[in-house]
């Protein structure tokens, strides 16, 4: 291939990965058109100057809709999604010996930066070798008018490129009338993109900067929504404000109820109540988000075929909100019907997988788990939860071949380091469980259930003092974890303090009595003299 020139000016999100997607699809198509296929989603969204070779295999109903019905902005883990599906697909159709050389790679989009460094990592060098530089020439400046970033904005919302709408839309607002319904798109879009990628005081100073520009109820409204769900999804849980959230639906939903367009009306109103459940759900009182959820639904119905979309997510909603009440039937029945609105939408199945495995139907939360993998992109949580059923399933082999995938999609993944590294430890495999407690520990410090396995492998290596350490650390990080104060207990024992065995493995049977607590007890009661009381730890523990 020739040098590619990264610089996001040219062609924005991925334009090395266009420019490296270019070069092999063609290869491919001659090869293999269902391993095209099967991979049309990414393709499609890294490469947009293929997708008339390219034609969609799987199509989300949002591609079929309208720029206002179009409510779903993807979260930015969607672009390491996208850079998975592309490692795979270049992984499988690159000639041995490609080299992808970039220059300008300070001055890529990061979604650019993101693949590059999949690339590097999935695929063996003797098949693809990238080079980043990270100077070159400078490409002239962007001059396209408001309609012109109108387009590309509205392409990058969709795929969920966050950081070029930011920019994007902020260089679109320069260039429009402000207050004018252009400037309030390119306002609207930017200021929900700043919110995503977690840039929440960016984002509240543009959505107060839209209130004093506008006099349009509907922008007035959407601001109000816009600034309340800064508050109520805060990724710092301490930094959530619920109350000042709660206001700002409140006039929201104020401004919304006096639009003059009936359809308006409904479909605002509706969305604005949906929010004021999130932050009711967030205050425990899931009945009262139960009422708003069915009320938004109403409001709905009177959109006729319009809004799909805000349906689905109503549906959804609903069906977390029933599950977690306990109503497990209605749950389902509102889970498939939001998943037959889009069935390549994956998120639901493995909402509702998750809740057919709590109801012990673990084959149908298999079919729902495969069924997320297979609706686009590489989707991490998938793998996961599959691994967990396979756990449940007696499959410790299968569960850590999931979880190693797991790990290769996402190696920020902490629950995946924790579970393989329990696996792993129990499976005596202890330099490979140690491995994951170390490159865990680096993405959770001071994580209570990697120091409790911690705890486990220095027992095992006989390394009493370290192993007590990493118990009492993990207690202190989490009082409730039951194993930490039984494998403390346990090695208390060993180490000559019965009465301290005794005292941990009591706590851990208050949190979760099982038979094998009650069995170690009794040995400690028995080594104190306290032999009546270890005959009743002794019944409890066959009696489990």
């Amino acid at each position: 291939m020739p040098i590619v020139d990264a610089h996001r000016r040219l062609h924005g999100p991925y334009t090395a990965g266009s420019a490296l997607l270019h070069h092999l699809v063609p290869i491919a198509l001659e090869r293999s058109r269902d391993l095209v296929a099967a991979h049309d989603i990414e393709i499609r969204a890294v490469a947009p100057g293929l997708r008339d070779a390219v034609p969609a295999a799987r199509t989300p109903l949002d591609d079929a809709l309208a720029e206002d019905e179009r409510i779903l902005v993807p979260a930015p883990r969607r672009t390491l999604r996208l850079a998975n599906g592309v490692a795979e697909f270049v992984r499988a159709v690159a000639p041995p010996g490609t080299a992808l050389v970039v220059s300008n790679g300070s001055a890529a989009d990061p979604t650019d930066g993101e693949l590059l460094a999949v690339l590097a990592r999935r695929i063996p060098a003797d098949r693809l070798t990238v080079v980043v530089y990270a100077d070159g020439p400078a490409p002239p400046a962007d001059e396209r008018g408001p309609d012109e970033l109108w387009e590309e904005v509205d392409r990058c919302v969709r795929e969920g490129f966050l950081h070029a709408v930011a920019e994007l839309g902020e260089l679109g607002m320069g260039r429009a009338l402000p207050g004018s319904p252009a400037w309030w798109r390119f306002a609207q879009r930017t200021a929900t993109a700043l919110g995503g990628l977690g840039r929440t005081a960016e984002a509240r100073r543009l959505w107060e900067r839209t209130r004093r520009v506008s006099q349009d109820p509907a922008v007035h409204a959407a601001g109000a929504y816009g600034i309340a769900m800064l508050d109520a999804r805060h990724r710092d849980p301490a930094r959530r404000d619920l109350g000042r959230a709660r206001g700002w639906l409140n006039q929201a939903i104020a401004i919304s109820e006096l639009l003059p367009d009936p359809m308006e009306r409904a479909f605002k109103l509706g969305f604005d109540r949906n929010g004021l459940a999130l932050v009711e759900v967030r205050l425990g009182k899931i009945e009262r988000a139960l009422r708003l959820v069915d009320s938004a639904l109403e409001l709905a119905a009177e959109l006729g075929e319009r809004h799909p979309l805000h349906r689905m997510v109503l549906l959804a909603n609903r069906a977390q909100l029933l599950a977690a009440l306990g109503r497990t039937q209605e749950a389902l029945e509102d889970y498939a019907a939001a998943i037959a609105i889009d069935p390549f939408f994956p998120d639901y199945y493995v909402d509702r997988g998750n809740l057919w495995f709590s109801l012990g139907e673990h084959d149908r939360a298999l079919a729902d788990y495969e069924n997320a993998m297979r609706a686009g992109p590489p989707l991490p949580e998938a793998y996961y939860n599959r691994a967990e059923l396979r756990i449940a399933r007696g499959d410790p082999e299968g569960a850590l071949a999931d979880l190693t995938h797991v790990l290769e999609l996402d190696p920020g993944y902490l629950d995946a380091y924790i579970n393989r590294a329990g696996l792993l430890a129990a499976a005596g495999r202890d330099d490979e469980a140690r491995s994951d407690v170390n490159a865990g520990l680096v993405v959770g410090p001071g994580n209570p259930y990697l120091l409790a396995v911690l705890g486990q492998l220095e027992t095992a290596a006989g390394r009493a003092q370290a192993a007590m350490s990493a118990f009492d650390l993990a207690i202190a990080a989490a009082p409730s974890l039951a194993g930490a104060w039984a494998n403390r207990g346990v090695l208390r024992f060993e180490t000559g303090d019965a009465e301290g065995a005794v005292a941990d493995l009591s706590r851990a049977i208050e949190l979760e009595p099982q038979a094998d607590l009650y069995a170690n007890r009794a040995v400690g009661l028995r080594a104190l003299g306290r032999t009546a009381e270890a005959e009743a730890d002794e019944q409890l523990a066959a009696a489990l």
